[in-house]
């Protein structure tokens, strides 16, 4: 599992020209199971995305399309952690073993 903590790296006016695009991207992850959990950060300066993925090559590369990546104007610092407790509501992505 993965968090994924993005900033913003230019001014909204940018990160708002590239919204619509991005949440279709978004809408893309969540559909393949990739994204289970996303939103954006309170003062607004990035965003939250917990994630799946087999490997961090994995996630690196489902990052490579979107388009704040492609645009250049967000950065991306991911953690990969094993998760060793959750609430119920969440016990189908703890880790088993």
């Amino acid at each position: 599992m993965f968090v994924i903590a993005l900033t913003y790296l230019k001014p909204a006016a940018e990160i708002d020209a590239l919204l619509g695009a991005h949440r279709e991207y978004l809408r893309e992850q969540y559909a393949n199971g990739t994204f289970l959990l996303s939103g954006r950060m309170v003062p607004r300066t990035g965003g939250i995305i917990l994630a799946m993925a087999d490997s961090r090559a994995d996630i690196e590369a489902v990052f490579e399309l979107d388009p704040f990546k492609q645009a250049g104007v967000a950065s991306y610092a991911i953690t990969e952690f094993v998760s060793t407790m959750a609430a119920e509501a969440l016990s189908q992505f703890q880790h088993q073993g």
